[in-house]
């Protein structure tokens, strides 16, 4: 109870009370700025005070253990404990911030004193330490005192950034030769203050220095110089490298190695360059020539890349004309489709397509940091361009003329002409070149030009050079071989010509796979802002034109060769006939046609498969119409006759079944799509004969035949089997009107005439009917 007392009286000091404040105790302890000169002896006696307390705690535990008490006593104890860890804690708060105003007044004062003797290296240390102690007295900055310590550190920063730049003022001023020697220990260590001060005061030295550094560059290289002109870029660059050596070997060591100085210096020299360069370039614009303009282009991105060998680009922050460009190699027989010289020190062999690629090395971050300026007069690269693939154009067609075309029978027959594989090797050049220069406008301009001698090519040298009419008939047009011949035989494409078409068939084909490339990557070397204007749809729509074209070519020489047989079937008196024999001389005359153009043309187009089937589809569709609407022409027919041309269409219609492996020593079933077209056309034919071949009494009998044989609604067709009877018209107009009875309702609804259906025989069906067939000729013969 006396202890307890004791503590009650206690109450009456500060560091007992539960809303104890530090500030306010340190203010009566310290009321002046000269009482702070006692501090050493208040810390002393308040650290004595701690030792008494925790005495105290101990004798309370101790006397508790020993001494029962009842509860109300225990509470009172443990009230006056907690009172006595208040009071610890407080004294702890107030020492620690007591050493801190101690250290920071202490270093206040040495910091000016140092800042007036021009000790740097003293300060760099001792400014940090101050400005972090500083730190811890933000919350007490509405006492005076601690306000005007701070007051004070700020203005001795400020004082430290104009004396620094005073000082490198005087070392390096901006008029006037640099101080001989080396940097003094004193403006190194001034920059390691410059770290700790606000960072213009670095910024400013960083940009004073490198101004005076670079002074003499802009003297020596003033737009009115002679070494100013892009003839002499060399020396510009020779130049800033013995510049940046003479920096390291001086001022290397002055600079803290973070600041980079010596990529700052040739960033500001690049700056400067391009700058200049693009000034002087729009003064004397009429005297640039494309090998000087390329020369200094040149120059100017082998010192680029030589500063991404040197530098990280760390200092670059928005620099215009620095780019990312994506490379994309591909394939082998496209010049687009290779690797470009320099990514992997090579082009890849075909092996290597499926084989992991290595990583390529990162882009260069100054690329353009300087040739960005040669961009405005890039249009004379692109002129350049436009003239010398006229020219190279005008040699392709002198060559061919010179030359002739390729001959059937070498290796050059039939073969992609190599002048588009020139064509395409140069444009691959031309564009790997602008991209280097340029991926603006450039390259768009670059891309009209490509795009106006593709089409140049595929006039000049593939469409120009199509044969436009065979050399045994002299003036025979295309339009010519359509024509029937009477009495005699239908001129043709000889084997070189024949040859001829299937090579330029073959070269439009490799332009238009070869243009599709180009354009892919055109759109990867553009800006990605640019993309959408590289186009090349109209060019691959010319190649395929040309491509759709020499088809056709092909298909009208065969076609108009069979024409004189076809004709000579139509005039033949087919109601004399009395006896089945082998097939007609028409149907030889057609396969040895067929025999003779077929394995020429399919030869030729080895390389380019889809394109023969193409041939042979478009000539199935061409003859096999035409052959039915000669069929309708043999009229009157009697049976024997119809009989000996049924035997005659189902020759045809092995032959055109063979069509595309006819005289090939490699048999190769043909595609289903062709042989579907074939089976069709001449099972329509061989209808219409069994319709003649079948009697015409009854009437309804032969009508309900005819609807289901042909499956052919068109009265005048009906007509026309009717003609090739040798009905009389009476009895035609009572089977017209017959037939008009017969015919199937159209389904509700419906549009236009009467609809019927017809189903392909399946080859069992056909295989079957053919024996059939054969039996039957076996019989009349």
């Amino acid at each position: 109870m006396k202890l307890s007392v004791a503590f009650r009286y206690r109450l009456q000091d500060p560091l007992d009370r539960a809303d104890f404040n530090a500030v306010e105790y340190i203010n009566t302890l310290f009321p002046t700025e000269q009482s702070l000169a006692n501090i050493d002896d208040v810390v002393n006696k308040i650290r004595l005070k701690i030792r008494r307390l925790d005495d105290n705690i101990r004798t309370v535990v101790r006397g508790q253990t020993n001494v029962g008490q009842d509860g109300r006593q225990v509470k009172e104890i443990t009230r006056d404990i907690k009172q006595l860890d208040h009071a610890k804690r407080h004294l702890t708060t107030s020492i620690t911030t007591l050493n801190h105003l101690h250290m920071l007044a202490g270093g206040v004062d040495s910091l000016e004193a140092m800042t007036r003797k021009r000790q740097y290296g003293e300060v760099a240390n001792l400014l940090q330490g101050v400005v972090n102690v500083l730190e811890h007295f933000h919350k007490y900055m509405g006492i005076p005192q601690i306000r005007q310590l701070s007051e004070r550190v700020k203005a001795a920063q400020s004082e430290l950034g104009t004396q620094i730049l005073a000082d490198f003022e005087e070392a390096f001023p901006s008029q006037g030769s640099k101080r001989p020697g080396g940097p003094s220990n004193v403006l190194r260590d001034a920059c390691l203050v410059a770290n700790v001060l606000d960072p213009r005061i670095k910024q400013e030295i960083i940009k004073k220095f490198i101004r005076q550094h670079l002074s003499e560059y802009l003297v020596l290289f003033q737009e009115n110089q002679d070494v100013a002109w892009l003839d002499k870029i060399d020396r510009r660059y020779a130049w800033i490298k013995r510049q940046l050596v003479d920096y390291e070997e001086k001022y290397g060591r002055m600079f803290p190695e973070e600041w980079c100085m010596t990529e700052r210096i040739a960033v500001e020299f690049c700056h400067i360059t391009r700058v200049e360069l693009a000034k002087v370039m729009r003064t004397r614009a009429k005297e640039i020539e494309v090998k000087l303009l390329l020369f200094a282009i040149q120059r100017t991105t082998n010192f680029e890349g030589l500063l991404a060998k040197r530098f990280t680009g760390c200092t670059l922050t928005d620099i215009p004309g620095v780019r990312k460009r994506p490379e994309s190699p591909l394939e082998s027989t496209n010049p687009f489709l290779e690797d470009e010289p320099g990514e992997d020190g090579g082009t890849e062999k075909d092996e290597d397509l499926a084989k992991p690629r290595k990583p390529k090395a990162p882009d260069n971050p100054f690329h353009g940091i300087v040739s960005k300026c040669f961009e405005p007069h890039l249009y004379v690269y692109i002129e350049s361009q436009d003239k010398n693939l006229g020219e190279l154009i005008d040699r392709f067609v002198a060559d061919f003329r010179a030359q002739g075309p390729p001959k059937a029978g070498t290796e050059e027959g039939g073969a992609v002409l190599p002048s588009c594989a020139d064509l395409f090797v140069y444009y691959k050049k031309c564009m790997v070149q602008c991209s280097q220069l340029s991926t603006g406008e450039p390259m768009i301009a670059l891309t009209t030009i490509f795009q106006k001698f593709l089409r140049e090519y595929a006039w000049k040298i593939l469409s120009g050079n199509l044969p436009k009419s065979s050399s045994n008939s002299g003036g025979l047009t295309i339009s010519s071989l359509l024509k029937e011949k009477e009495g005699s035989e239908a001129a043709k494409f000889t084997v070189d010509e024949l040859c001829l078409i299937c090579s330029i068939l073959s070269t439009a084909e490799y332009c238009l796979a070869t243009t599709q490339q180009l354009e892919e990557k055109l759109k990867e070397k553009v800006d990605k802002v640019l993309v959408e204007r590289i186009n090349l749809t109209g060019e691959m729509d010319t190649f395929s034109t040309v491509i759709s074209n020499s088809i056709q070519l092909l298909v009208q020489d065969l076609d108009a060769a069979c024409d004189p047989a076809l004709t000579a079937m139509s005039k033949m008196p087919w109601q004399s006939v009395e006896h089945v024999g082998d097939q007609s001389p028409y149907v030889t005359s057609i396969i040895m046609h067929i025999k003779q153009n077929v394995p020429i043309i399919r030869d030729n187009l080895a390389s380019t498969r889809k394109y023969f089937t193409q041939f042979c589809i478009k000539f199935t569709n061409s003859f096999i119409p035409k052959f039915i609407n000669h069929l309708f022409r043999c009229k009157p027919i009697s049976m024997v006759g119809a009989e000996q041309l049924l035997l005659d269409t189902h020759s045809l219609k092995t032959v055109l079944l063979d069509l595309p492996s006819i005289g090939s020593q490699v048999l190769r079933k043909a595609p289903a799509s062709y042989t579907k077209i074939v089976v069709k056309g001449m099972t329509r034919a061989e209808m219409i004969l069994k319709v003649v071949m079948a009697p015409h009494e009854p009437p309804v009998v032969f009508v309900d035949n005819y609807i289901k044989l042909l499956a052919d609604g068109n009265p005048e067709t009906f007509q026309k089997i009717l003609d090739m009877k040798g009905l009389k018209r009476s009895e035609q107009s009572s089977m017209l009107e017959l037939f008009r009875q017969r015919l199937p309702t159209p389904p509700s609804g419906a549009d236009g005439g009467p609809s019927l259906s017809f189903s392909t025989p399946t080859p069992e069906q056909e295989s079957s009917r053919i024996r059939k067939l054969e039996k039957l000729i076996k019989k009349r013969l």
